[in-house]
């Protein structure tokens, strides 16, 4: 049988593991493959999509050259609304290629 007070959730362990681990940081700059279609809208998630991360930069892959003209004019929004989303300033900029 196994004691309640030993218990934790399993929500609550993964984020001790992702402590002990030291990656919080990764994690957290990560969440933003999860919230992109959110951040950007259904159009724009259409033709760009994040494509990994690095040293805090994210790179997003675009379709056309109009269309990255047109993200790169609204880069500071779309930072923005990425902090705001994750609840972090981890990522730091956003490169379309």
């Amino acid at each position: 049988m196994v004691r309640k007070e030993n218990m934790q959730t399993l929500g609550d362990a993964l984020k001790m593991l992702v402590q002990s681990l030291g990656i919080e940081k990764q994690v957290e700059q990560y969440k933003i493959f999860d919230v992109w279609n959110e951040v950007v809208g259904q159009q724009v998630a259409k033709v760009a999509q994040p494509e990994r991360l690095h040293n805090g930069v994210l790179i997003v892959s675009v379709n056309n050259a109009p269309w990255r003209n047109e993200l790169t004019f609204r880069k500071r929004e779309i930072l923005e609304k990425i902090h705001e989303q994750t609840n972090s300033q981890s990522i730091t900029d956003i490169k379309f290629r």
